[in-house]
């Protein structure tokens, strides 16, 4: 991809990002974040963690399955750069993995993981709005590793994203903002049960089933949680209900 090209893609992106409507699904801003992050930075997998009220990290959305199970075996290890990202809201220079590198040494029982799904280094950024630290927009490559200018990048598609979470309604505390996230939390279990309906239904992989809902609630104007919701309850339309 040329600089220009790249430079285009990157202003379309955060326009994207910073500019929702009134009343945006927070899980589908942030799984954006990080499909646009992965696209533009030329990464394997993106993923979004957040604390929540009492100090917990918890993975919120991936770019794919291979960084939501990467993401499960870092809470599932209390250890990882994920967890040690959001917890920190520190950017996190990026560390490469393998055994004789610093990664290893960091999260020695989380790195043969990532290792063995291809992920050979990994970077994080903060995520937050212009007066609150929420979690962190995590980015994992392999075999290649993110320059100081696309770090830079990620930094300010995770704040056009802040931005957005900021302006979705009027907040008075961190805590108000938390509880929407801790909210998106339990949409994203339901947006997995509607996936696994899917993917049942069809045959197919849990991605593909994950673009298709996504792919007929924006034809639709529907929002995702909402579409997967009745989803999931087997309440599933006609146009999701059959092959391409």
């Amino acid at each position: 991809m040329s600089v220009m090209s790249r430079d285009v893609l990157a202003a379309q992106s955060v326009l994207d990002l910073a500019s929702r409507t009134d009343g945006f699904d927070i899980l589908e801003l942030l799984h954006d974040l990080t499909t646009h992050t992965v696209s533009l930075l030329g990464l394997r997998s993106a993923g979004v963690t957040i604390l929540d009220e009492a100090g917990e990290v918890d993975y919120l959305t991936a770019s794919d399955e291979a960084c939501r199970h990467l993401e499960e075996d870092q809470i599932e290890l209390g250890e990882g750069p994920c967890l040690d990202a959001a917890r920190t809201g520190a950017p996190l220079a990026p560390v490469l993995l393998r055994a004789t590198y610093p990664g290893h040494q960091l999260w020695p029982r989380f790195s043969p993981r990532a290792l063995s799904a291809g992920i050979t280094s990994v970077a994080a950024v903060p995520l937050r709005t212009p007066q609150h630290g929420l979690g962190a927009l995590n980015l994992m490559s392999a075999g290649r590793v993110p320059t100081r200018e696309e770090l830079r990048l990620a930094q300010v598609l995770a704040d056009a994203a802040g931005s957005s979470l900021h302006h979705r309604q009027t907040l008075r505390s961190k805590d108000e903002l938390i509880n929407q996230l801790e909210t998106a939390l339990e949409s994203r279990i339901v947006i997995e049960q509607a996936k696994g309906v899917i993917s049942s239904r069809l045959a197919i992989d849990v991605e593909e089933a994950f673009a298709r809902l996504r792919h007929h609630a924006r034809g639709r104007q529907l929002k995702l949680t909402e579409l997967a919701a009745e989803v999931a309850r087997g309440v599933v339309p006609v146009e999701l209900d059959t092959t391409r």
